[in-house]
C-alpha cells in the first residue's frame, strides 16, 4: 500500500465494523467515566471539598483510567479488525473475550509502551533542541514496534516474540511507519476541536457547576483517547497485513493439490 492508502484503509475497516466498535468505545468509555467520576467524588467527600484536591484526583484519576481505556480499545479493536479481514467478523463480546486471552502480552506491550514513551520525551525535553530529536527517536521507536499487537493475535506470541516479529515485518519501512505514526498524532489533534466542542456545547444545558464541568470536561478527554486508540488499532492492523503482503506474499493465493 502507498502512505496514504495506510492513511485511508483503517478508516474502511473502522467504517466496515462501525457497530462492534462503537459498542465496545461506548461501553469502555462509560465504565471509565464511572470510575474517574467515583474516584473524584470520593476524593471530594474525604477531603471536605477541597477544590485543589479534587482537580487533582479529577486530574489523575482520568489519566490512569485513559490509560486503561487504550489498554482495552487497542485489544478489542485489533480482534475486531483482524476479524474483518479474514472475513468473518465478530461482535464486541467476542472481541474481549480475544483481548482477554492475549491480556498478558498486550498488558506489558502497554506498559513498555508507557514507559518508554515517558523516558524519552521527558529526555529530550530537558533542552529545547533536543526535543525535535526526542520526537523523532520515539517515532522510529513507536514504528518497529507498531505490529507487534496483530502478531500476538494471529501468532499467539508471547511479548518478546512478538517485538521481534514486528521488527522483522517493519525492516526498512521503519520511517515510512514513522511518518504514519506522526501523521495520525497530527490528525488526531486536527479532529480534537470538534470532539472538545460536543462537551462545551451540552455545557450551554447542564450549566457550567463544578460537577457539570468535570464530567463534561473528562468525558471528552476520554473521548479523544478513546477515538485515537481506535484509529490507531486498526491502523496496526492495516500495517500488519501490508508487511506480511510485501514481505511474505501473504496475498498470494497457492491453489491446494486437491484442486483441479
Amino acid at each position: 500500500m502507498t502512505f496514504r492508502e495506510l492513511l485511508d484503509v483503517p478508516f474502511a475497516l473502522i467504517q466496515a465494523n462501525l457497530l462492534a466498535l462503537a459498542w465496545s468505545s461506548v461501553l469502555a468509555l462509560v465504565a471509565a467515566e464511572l470510575l474517574v467520576v467515583a474516584i473524584t467524588a470520593g476524593t471530594s467527600t474525604l477531603t471536605d471539598g477541597s477544590d485543589a484536591a479534587v482537580a487533582w484526583a479529577a486530574i489523575l484519576s482520568t489519566m490512569a483510567c485513559a490509560w486503561l481505556l487504550r489498554f482495552v480499545l487497542r485489544g478489542t479493536t485489533v480482534a475486531i479488525g483482524l476479524a474483518s479481514v479474514a472475513g468473518a467478523p465478530i461482535g464486541w463480546r467476542t472481541a474481549l473475550r480475544r483481548a482477554g486471552a492475549t491480556a498478558g502480552p498486550l498488558l506489558m506491550f502497554q506498559v513498555l509502551y508507557t514507559l518508554v514513551g515517558v523516558g524519552v520525551l521527558a529526555l529530550s525535553s530537558l533542552l529545547i533542541i533536543t526535543f525535535p530529536f526526542g520526537v523523532a527517536w520515539l517515532g522510529q521507536l513507536r514504528a518497529k514496534r507498531f505490529v507487534a499487537v496483530p502478531v500476538m493475535f494471529v501468532e499467539r506470541a508471547a511479548h518478546r516474540p512478538a517485538v521481534e516479529r514486528s521488527k522483522l515485518l517493519v525492516a526498512g519501512a521503519e520511517w515510512q511507519t514513522a511518518a504514519l505514526w506522526f501523521a495520525q498524532r497530527c490528525l488526531l489533534v486536527l479532529l480534537s476541536v470538534p470532539l472538545l466542542g460536543i462537551p462545551w456545547y451540552l455545557s450551554d444545558f447542564s450549566g457550567t457547576h463544578r460537577w457539570q464541568v468535570i464530567v463534561l470536561l473528562t468525558t471528552g478527554v476520554l473521548m479523544i483517547v478513546a477515538f485515537g486508540e481506535v484509529v490507531e488499532a486498526a491502523t496496526r492492523v492495516v500495517s500488519y497485513i501490508d508487511r506480511r503482503c510485501r514481505r511474505e506474499g501473504l496475498d498470494i493465493h497457492v491453489p491446494g493439490r486437491e484442486v483441479r
